[in-house]
This record gives structure tokens, C-alpha cells and sequence, in this order.
């Protein structure tokens, strides 16, 4: 990878920070602390969340019956998260210490927070922690394989992708075979994989 492009990606990831840091900033008005994992609010703000609650008959009754009728397809999709979630397990504590590749940790792809939401009723609350179960599960994933595609396979695809997972742009250009074997030990020690 060339200079200017390590430079260009420097500058998106530093914008990054900026926008996490404004985005942090907008949303300063709701005070909550973190305590131990626990999410607390101050009273009055708790107390202002549950005024804001839908109901359980409310919230039946606005849903539509073919969305509810549904659900049981939606939640069935546990089954191979949680299978998938542990050949995870079992495929980073191997290939981790077969390969020496350092995975990102779970917990900050899995986090379960929104169960403190006063605003959220019981089955809300309910599809939160699914959702959170099942798309951090999900991200962790592409992060795992991404990390395991970095170590393997590291090259761009010629066509043009949909997804590009957080490791994607330090492969090697698609096509450049002349340096391949020296660029690629030269990534793993420059990534520190």
C-alpha cells in the first residue's frame, strides 16, 4: 500500500474519531452513568422514560396481526446464531493460537444495554436484546473472517463488493502477482496479525 493511500486511510479514521466525538456530543442531554456494565439514569429522567412507554395491550393492538404472525420466523433465526456463536468460540481459541492471529474480543461486538431504556416495554425490550444478540454475533463474524481473510487471503476483489469489512483496505491490489509472497509477509508483520 502506497504512502498516500495509508495517509488517505489515516484521515477517514481520524474523521471517524471526530464524528464519534460529535455524535457523543449530541446526545450529551440524556444523563445516564455506567456502573459495573449497568446502565443507571437519573430518576426523574427514568421516570420521564416510562411516561413514554407503549403499553402491552397498546402495542398488540397496533401491531399488525401478519408482523406478529411472523415472529415466530424472526426469533427462529436464535437457532443458528447461537450455533454459529459457538463455532466462534470454538474457531478463535484454535485458530488463534494455531496461527497467531490476534481476533477482536466479543464482548464489544455482543452488548446488551438497551434493557435499561425505561421507554421500552417488555417485549420491546425483548427485540432489543435479540437484535443485539443476533447482529453482534453477526459482526463478529465479519470481524473473525476478515481478520482470518487478512492472514489467508489478503487480496481485493476485482469486482466491486458490497460489503468491505474493517480490514479490507490493507490487501494487496487484485492482480499484482510480481511481489505477492514478499508483500504478504510484510502485511502480517505490518498488521501485526
Amino acid at each position: 500500500m502506497n504512502d498516500k493511500i495509508k495517509e488517505m486511510i489515516e484521515e477517514i479514521e481520524t474523521m471517524k474519531k471526530k464524528l464519534g466525538e460529535e455524535i457523543v456530543k449530541e446526545e450529551k442531554h440524556v444523563n445516564y452513568e455506567t456502573h459495573n456494565g449497568y446502565i443507571e439514569f437519573e430518576k426523574d429522567i427514568f421516570d420521564r422514560q416510562k411516561q413514554n412507554m407503549m403499553h402491552l395491550w397498546d402495542w398488540f393492538r397496533e401491531t399488525p396481526l401478519l408482523q406478529l404472525l411472523s415472529a415466530p420466523v424472526v426469533y427462529a433465526m436464535i437457532i443458528p446464531a447461537v450455533m454459529l456463536d459457538l463455532m466462534l468460540f470454538v474457531y478463535h481459541n484454535v485458530v488463534s493460537r494455531v496461527f497467531k492471529i490476534k481476533f477482536g474480543k466479543r464482548s464489544d461486538y455482543v452488548v446488551f444495554d438497551r434493557q435499561y431504556l425505561g421507554y421500552l416495554n417488555v417485549i420491546e425490550k425483548l427485540n432489543c436484546v435479540y437484535c443485539a444478540y443476533f447482529n453482534g454475533v453477526m459482526q463478529y463474524a465479519s470481524s473473525i473472517a476478515g481478520r482470518t481473510e487478512l492472514y489467508f487471503c489478503p487480496i481485493k476483489h476485482a469486482k466491486k463488493i458490497a460489503y468491505k469489512h474493517e480490514y479490507y483496505n490493507a490487501f494487496l491490489p487484485y492482480g499484482d502477482g510480481d511481489a505477492y509472497q514478499k508483500k504478504l509477509k510484510e502485511l502480517r508483520k505490518e498488521e501485526e496479525i
